[in-house]
This record gives C-alpha cells, sequence and structure tokens, in this order.
C-alpha cells in the first residue's frame, strides 16, 4: 500500500517537530510548514493526501489556508486549534475543513483522527462503517435516488440538482448519503459523527452542523429539516 503523506502547518518549532516524528513514526511521510504561505507552496508543490493545519500560523492563517486549499482540492483537512470553544473552530469547518482536533492532543489521538478521516476517503485499508457503502445498490436502477429535483448517484458519486452538477466533498457526500439511505427518518447528530466521521466515542456535534449547513447550500436550504432536540432528516 502506498505511502500517506501529510502536510502539516504548524508555527511552533517544539510541536511541529515532535508531531513530524510521531507521526512519521507510525509510517506517513510528512510534510511540515512553519507559516501558511510556505504551506500552500507545499501543498501545490507535493499533493499531499492530508492536511493538518494549524489555525493561527503567521503569513496566511490556517482557516485562509484552508479555504484556498478547498478551493483547488477536494483533500482532506484537519484544523488544529489551542481552545475547544474557538470560533476559529466553527470558521475552520466553515471554510471546508472535514474534522478538527484541540491541542494539546495525545499523538495516538491525531494518529486515529488522521486513520478516521482518509477511511472516509478512501486513502486507507480497513474497515468502512460508514453509510455510503449501505447506500450502494445491486440494481443500477436504483443506483440513482431521487428527492424532489435533487438526484443522489450512489455508484457514480455524484449529485444532481435541477439537471446541474453539484460539486461536494468527500465528507459532504457522505453525509448526503447517509441522508439519502433513509429518507424521512430522523439522524441524531452523535448518530452522523460515528456513520459519517467514523468516530467510536463522543465528539464535537458543531462539526456535524456546520457540515449540514455547507451541505443545505449546495442542495438547498429546505432539503435538510432540523428537528430541534433530535438531529436532522431529509425531506423526500
Amino acid at each position: 500500500m502506498a505511502e500517506t503523506h501529510v502536510l502539516f502547518v504548524e508555527d511552533d518549532d517544539v510541536i511541529r517537530e515532535a508531531t513530524q516524528l510521531a507521526l512519521e513514526r507510525d509510517g506517513f511521510v510528512v510534510t511540515a510548514m512553519p507559516d501558511g504561505l510556505a504551506g500552500l507552496e507545499a501543498f501545490r508543490a507535493n499533493r499531499p493526501d492530508i492536511a493538518l493545519l494549524d489555525v493561527m500560523v503567521p503569513g496566511l492563517d490556517g482557516v485562509s489556508l484552508c479555504r484556498r486549499i478547498r478551493d483547488e482540492s477536494t483533500v482532506p483537512v484537519i484544523m488544529l486549534s489551542a481552545r475547544a470553544d474557538s470560533i476559529d473552530v466553527v470558521l475552520g469547518l466553515e471554510a471546508g475543513a472535514d474534522d478538527y482536533v484541540t491541542k494539546p492532543f495525545d499523538g495516538a489521538v491525531l494518529v486515529a483522527r488522521i486513520r478516521a478521516v482518509l477511511r472516509r476517503f478512501g486513502h486507507a485499508s480497513g474497515p468502512d462503517r460508514g453509510g455510503a457503502a449501505a447506500a450502494e445498490a445491486d440494481d443500477p436502477a436504483e443506483a440513482v435516488l431521487r428527492f424532489g429535483d435533487l438526484e443522489v448517484d450512489t455508484e457514480g458519486m455524484e449529485v444532481r440538482k435541477g439537471g446541474r452538477n453539484v460539486a461536494l466533498t468527500p465528507t459532504e457526500m457522505r453525509l448526503l448519503l447517509e441522508f439519502s439511505n433513509a429518507p424521512g427518518t430522523v439522524l441524531s447528530r452523535d448518530r452522523l459523527l460515528e456513520r459519517v466521521w467514523d468516530y467510536g466515542w463522543g465528539g464535537d456535534t458543531r462539526v456535524v452542523d456546520v457540515h449540514v449547513q455547507r451541505l443545505r447550500g449546495k442542495i438547498g436550504q429546505d432539503r435538510i429539516e432540523t428537528v430541534r432536540g433530535f438531529g436532522y432528516k431529509l425531506r423526500g
């Protein structure tokens, strides 16, 4: 299996070097950069499999860097933040990040989160417990699910709204597949964290909320309904 290339952008020398060593011990190839501009150049030169971006880096902050990466690629992005309650976490998710980890972090936890994201994106081996597999149809005629003017091709991994293609990130696609597999059913945030983000433990439900918000912006604000106190459901 090909080695996984990680772009790591962190301005703290100690954290950057220690984390790079820890990731390399786990078999990752790491390109570590001290600021956002260098990180953007490294991303364009190396096209890594995943990017780890500290929110507060000089030159080009992590949120802006995430946005620039997302303009060019659907490569998975994990934001690193020193404060779990920081507005920067939400801004990073809104900019297109797929997940975030709070500093200081345990190396094993970071590796687990990286591997979970990579499994969702198909870069790593291991069982896939997400909704994408569940949504696949044996009958080609059933591979395209229709909800009003929204079409979800579960085999081609394409989405169309009103006949026009809708560009989704892999995480957004998996989230939509989870909804499409159970239209009209209320899905809790905890269930979505487990099924889409592969969290086997409690996670921050803001990750779900921001991704639902992003998905609504692409497929229609009224297509996914909020059921207060319970979760979300796809309107058929």
